[in-house]
């Protein structure tokens, strides 16, 4: 399983200070069944334990997946900063979740390059 950050999810995580630990066994989680919910579309949000905290009062993370291929960290936020994905961002994501779900090699190694996407290293 490839998982990639975004440019804001990247500035997201290290204010958090969210390692890439933190979001491989989140990953992990996933592939397990342990999601937290599905939205639909390979829309996931998953929770993340806050660093001396558990995961309720952590963070949540949006994440766009195909299971067993690849998984793309999209947006984060506190759980204290808001609930839920407001409906025209869930629309948003979804597109957004078919678009980058089906770039090919060559299309994942041209949003690398150009510092969009950033790979979580194994």
């Amino acid at each position: 399983m490839r998982i990639f950050r975004n440019k804001p999810f990247t500035r997201f995580a290290r204010r958090a200070r969210i390692t890439d630990d933190e979001l491989r066994e989140a990953v992990a989680n996933i592939e397990r069944g342990l999601v937290d919910a599905d939205l639909g579309g390979g829309v996931i949000k998953q929770r993340i334990a806050r660093k001396g905290g558990g995961k309720s009062g952590g963070f949540r993370a949006l994440v766009l997946l195909r299971a067993g291929e690849r998984a793309f960290f999209v947006h984060g936020f506190a759980k204290s900063d808001r609930d839920n994905v407001r409906d025209d961002e869930l629309v948003a994501l979804k597109r957004l979740a078919a678009e980058l779900l089906n770039y090919d090699e060559a299309a994942l190694a041209k949003a690398i390059a150009a510092g969009v996407l950033t790979e979580v290293m194994q």
